[in-house]
């Protein structure tokens, strides 16, 4: 089962990759809740280098509230995570696919919302 929506963008480091897609998120309407560095994480934790990786919990306060008006408990699988990550010629870019982590739950309300919100993701990936 796939579930992110992936994007490489070549030549590009991180750093760079980051500012993009937080920039394309803002303009569908996410804010980065959360932000997390799974590299210096791991270092400080356990002693092991990684290359880098980042997770940046995104969340659309409307479709949110949407869906959390449909499915109170929705709540556990929220924000949605987008990762970057270095690979060979540049920086990975990967969205959780709403629609595949709200098949756990059945709703189909909730599953339209997911699919907004999956169009929506998918849209600031490419754009980033």
């Amino acid at each position: 089962m796939v579930y992110t929506y992936d994007r490489i963008l070549n030549g590009t480091g991180i750093d760079d990759a980051e500012m993009r897609i937080r920039a394309a998120l803002a303009d569908k309407g996410f804010g980065v809740l959360t932000e997390i560095d799974v590299k210096a994480t791991m270092k400080k934790k356990i002693d092991v280098d990684m290359t880098p990786y980042r997770i940046l919990g995104a969340c659309n306060p409307g479709m949110a509230h949407k869906a959390i008006g449909i499915e109170p408990r929705v709540g556990a699988m929220l924000p949605c995570n987008v990762i970057l990550r270095t690979v060979d010629g540049g920086t990975e870019i990967s969205a959780i696919d709403p629609v595949a982590s709200m098949k756990a739950i059945d709703n189909q309300q909730l599953h339209e919302v997911a699919g907004e919100v999956r169009d929506m993701l998918r849209k600031a990936v490419d754009a980033a």
